[in-house]
């Protein structure tokens, strides 16, 4: 049967997603929509001003998303590496609703400098270190200023929410290497930080954790297989791989962050790392296209031990 939905599981809930310009950011903030919530997008890409991405998509078409699946989606402007952004970010959320019951750390931006897959497998000491280190500002600085700005409002009473959105689980990463020195050691501490940051939300009935997407077709992944989401299976095996046939829309994991949020025992994830294909397992919920993706697995279980599989069996 069908999944859809609960319109109503969030609704009088807010949530903040921080870096919901696109991709998860936009897929999480959309499923957070769907389930009711006010969601508040921040981003650095507006209407008015673009970040070095120099993409079209914007934080105020995000919002206006999760207003059209049925939530209160706002737009504000905030570039989480600048503190004093973020703390009038704070203000103006506490002036404004008092409270937040889901924080969402999905900062990255550094898609362009990690590089392709030409320049991945390169050692620190031929990549530019001023691009690396902006790497790790980028992934790991702006969680954590956001996290010292905006946590005091998840932790006024219990029940507060946090995701640190990340690239592999805990398990997956602690025994292989992630593209480079930097892109290996941002995406590890992002895990990391939901554990640290559940052991200090713990006792004020918070809870943390880190979440993976799956192969996720964001915006700028189906430009590079020239595709678009209506026909995104159109490259399957010619521009792409045959094993993206179990690539996600961002909607998929921004279901498995709803879920958790309206799971009255969400404590039971603190500090736990998680993808988004082991959540859909756990609470049933679908892709857009009525499919659940489980490319972790697949990798784990087929790509890296050389088996064959049907790929079928995997969604």
């Amino acid at each position: 049967m069908a999944w859809s939905p609960d319109p109503e599981a969030l609704r009088g809930r807010v949530a903040v997603v921080a870096g919901a310009t696109r991709g998860a950011g936009r897929g999480i903030a959309a499923a957070l929509g769907e389930a009711g919530a006010t969601v508040i997008c921040t981003g650095r890409t507006t209407r008015q001003a673009r970040s070095e991405y120099n993409r079209a998509e914007t934080i105020e078409e995000t919002a206006e998303l999760v207003t059209r699946l049925g939530g209160t989606g706002i737009a504000m402007a905030v570039d989480h590496l600048e503190p004093d952004q973020v703390r009038h970010l704070a203000e103006t959320i506490r002036n404004d609703h008092g409270h937040i019951d889901v924080l969402v750390n999905d900062i990255w931006g550094a898609e362009k400098l990690k590089g392709g897959p030409a320049q991945w497998n390169t050692p620190i000491w031929k990549l530019s270190l001023d691009d690396g280190l902006r790497i790790l500002r980028l992934a790991i600085e702006t969680h954590l200023v956001t996290s010292h700005h905006l946590l005091p409002l998840l932790i006024d009473r219990p029940g507060g929410l946090l995701v640190e959105v990340t690239d592999g689980t805990s398990d997956y990463n602690a025994s292989r290497y992630r593209i480079s020195v930097f892109y290996d050691l941002a995406k590890v501490a992002v895990n990391r930080l939901a554990f640290s940051q559940g052991h200090e939300l713990a006792s004020h009935g918070g809870t943390a954790v880190a979440i993976s997407p799956g192969w996720l077709r964001s915006e700028m992944m189906l430009d590079n297989f020239g595709v678009g989401e209506a026909n995104w299976r159109d490259c399957v095996g010619k521009a792409a791989p045959a094993d993206f046939a179990l690539s996600e829309s961002p909607r998929y994991v921004g279901r498995a962050v709803a879920a958790m949020a309206a799971d009255p025992a969400r404590a039971r994830w603190n500090q736990k790392s998680v993808n988004s294909g082991q959540m859909a397992a756990e609470y049933g919920f679908q892709d857009l296209d009525g499919s659940r993706p489980d490319i972790w697995r697949y990798i784990t279980e087929i790509r890296e031990t050389g088996r064959e599989a049907d790929l079928d069996s995997y969604r």
